[in-house]
């Protein structure tokens, strides 16, 4: 894959597509390390004359009320404030078109594009994640060049991000770069080896945990993941469960049950009280939000004996200060560890940033991608991009 500061980008334009796909809670971004993140490719590309055109997805919109909260409109407010203030930031509405296609062609060198969420183009037959060759082709004729910096999408074969490298010239940025130089760690990394995955969206990363737990010395789960695990031998009441996974799940439990560290107590809530019960107490009334500090000591004992550590996702409802015991342990715990702790996903990183716990060897903007990367050792789009260049 070619660099981008291999390529003239003078008088060019450049459509890079990046990872704008930040955690918002009633209209406001909690963290903005991805828009940061993304600055250095932005600004290169802006004090070399580039007309940028940036392209992002942002959650995902599968009806028409999505689009009211996953507009990039928002992003491209954060963006305003933190391009310099002589530089021309536009915003499509429209995600193809004769808008589009007319802010495009005034577009002066130094000026800044910011197009609507690419997953808007899922409404109606999924045309963006479906890698959807008619409209990759459509998109890569608005540019002269394309360059990925979008780490945190890289494991998905998505329109905007894979097929488009078919129709135009292309390469990476320097946060996809940086990403790849640092998570290098995760590929052989120093034993014991932990991976401590949490949070909500649990289908995907179960379907990758055969690969994780293959390469890792101990998985310690919280979050949805962990009351889909403790379902099978256990009641978890109102609690969140993936129900679809658990035949896949039972499976992982009976291959890898040595490596996985479950909670044994947590904190729920229930129609009378929010309290700490074990794990073997929870009733069909309780609802699990995290965990308690029995499970707090333990996974501290894997913590500490850990030399690598890779956090995705949060144990708990930390964004409720009645549940944020167990996130802001676990991320102060592997903070003052002697292990190299990589942190990985919005959700990790927003909670970083909720509890100013920042001490860590990298922050990484793809969970994921990061799950993916060190479960495979591939990037699904990167190695597609790759592998069409090699044909050329």
């Amino acid at each position: 894959m070619k660099h981008i500061t291999e390529f003239d980008v003078n008088n060019k334009k450049v459509i890079v597509r990046c990872d704008l796909n930040v955690t918002i809670k009633d209209g406001k971004i909690l963290n903005d390390d991805k828009i940061f993140a993304s600055l250095i490719t932005i600004n290169y590309l802006i004090k070399n004359n580039a007309k940028v055109i940036i392209m992002s997805h942002l959650g995902k919109v599968r009806v028409e009320e999505d689009k009211k909260d996953k507009s990039l409109k928002v992003v491209y407010e954060r963006l305003r404030e933190l391009l310099p203030d002589n530089i021309l930031l536009y915003f499509s509405q429209n995600t193809k078109g004769k808008e589009l296609e007319s802010l495009i062609s005034e577009m002066k060198p130094g000026n800044v594009l910011l197009i609507e969420n690419t997953r808007f183009e899922d409404m109606l037959d999924k045309k963006e994640s479906n890698n959807n060759d008619e409209l990759a082709k459509y998109w890569a004729s608005l540019g002269d060049l394309f360059i990925n910096d979008a780490f945190g999408n890289s494991h998905r074969k998505h329109a905007s991000n894979c097929a488009i490298t078919k129709y135009i010239d292309n390469g990476i940025g320097f946060l996809m770069e940086k990403e790849l130089n640092n998570l290098e760690i995760l590929l052989n990394p120093i034993v014991p080896f932990t991976v401590i995955m949490g949070g909500a969206k649990t289908k995907d990363k179960i379907n990758i945990m055969p690969n994780i737990l293959d390469k890792c010395n101990y998985l310690l789960l919280g979050g949805g993941i962990a009351n889909t695990f403790l379902s099978i031998n256990n009641e978890v009441g109102r609690s969140l469960v993936s129900k679809e996974s658990i035949e896949e799940v039972k499976e992982i439990l009976n291959q890898y049950s040595n490596k996985i560290i479950m909670p044994v107590d947590a904190v729920v809530e229930n129609q009378y009280n929010i309290m700490n019960k074990d794990i073997n107490e929870i009733t069909s009334e309780d609802c699990i939000y995290d965990i308690g500090p029995k499970t707090i000591e333990l996974f501290e004992r894997y913590i500490n004996i850990s030399k690598t550590i890779f956090i995705n996702g949060t144990v708990g409802k930390y964004e409720d200060n009645r549940f944020e015991l167990g996130t802001r342990n676990i991320l102060n715990i592997c903070s003052q560890s002697n292990a190299n702790v990589i942190l990985g996903g919005g959700d990790a990183l927003a909670s970083s940033d909720h509890f100013r716990i920042n001490k860590f060897y990298f922050k990484s903007t793809g969970g994921g991608a990061t799950l993916e990367y060190i479960g495979t050792g591939k990037l699904a789009c990167l190695d597609e991009q790759n592998s069409i260049r090699l044909k050329q």
